[in-house]
């Protein structure tokens, strides 16, 4: 058997050769090592999002019945990873704000028509969670479990601790929701912050397009166990 290096493993010369700037190599140093940043930061986003897309189409499954104590103990590992890796995207976004917006200014020509907005796994991420009154499939794997335990998740919210592991799946789901939503909020700011009111390069409003899709998932979970203040 052939001996396997770490190199090997992760295709580095495959993987380190995919940051292509497109500023031309005569601009600023400077200049072209902000893109190869811009460039980097969002590459890693998206291997980001891979798993986290597997994971929670992976929760999403255990969770549909038949589920068994099992199941269900697999769908919060899968989503308390997805939780950190919120974090981890969230994050990213901070050190983004490290790029100087002179250089952002320049190199952004050479963007084109390329959007963030293009992202197919951002949209698939969108549809597991739902927006606004749209329950995405996450939820509704959730509610199936519930209802396949004899439950309802008023029952889940208001029995708190005593639910057990369902308790501690609406409570990664809330986790989640809300770390998605400080992700985007954050997304938000950044891009205001680097460039104001000027249209984005897909050829949307900018912030102001951003600003209008920022919603919390899970709202109809989010009501139910608000309604806990009112007993």
């Amino acid at each position: 058997m052939s001996t396997l290096t770490y190199a090997d493993y992760l295709r580095m010369e495959t993987l380190l050769s995919l940051q292509e700037p497109r500023i031309p190599e005569t601009a600023d140093r400077a200049v072209v090592l902000a893109e190869q940043f811009f460039i980097i930061t969002h590459q890693s986003c998206e291997l980001w999002l891979k798993q986290v897309g597997a994971d929670l189409s992976a929760a999403a499954d255990e969770l549909m019945p038949p589920c068994d104590d099992h199941d269900l103990e697999l769908s919060v590992e899968f989503l308390t990873r997805t939780s950190e890796l919120l974090r981890v995207l969230h994050d990213q976004l901070l050190a983004l704000e490290k790029l100087p917006v002179g250089y952002f200014a320049a190199f952004r020509p050479y963007l084109g028509t390329a959007s963030g907005a293009q992202s197919a796994q951002f949209r698939q991420l969108a549809r597991l969670l739902g927006r606004d009154e749209y329950a995405g499939s996450l939820y509704q794997a959730f509610v199936a479990a519930v209802e396949y335990r004899g439950l309802s998740v008023p029952d889940v919210c208001r029995l708190g601790a005593r639910a057990g592991v369902l308790h501690r799946i609406a409570e990664a789901l809330l986790e989640i929701g809300n770390g998605y939503w400080r992700w985007k909020v954050t997304h938000l700011a950044l891009m205001s912050k680097m460039v104001g009111n000027q249209e984005g390069t897909g050829g949307s409003s900018g912030a102001d397009y951003l600003a209008l899709r920022i919603t919390r998932p899970f709202p109809e979970l989010r009501r139910i166990r608000g309604r806990l203040h009112e007993s």
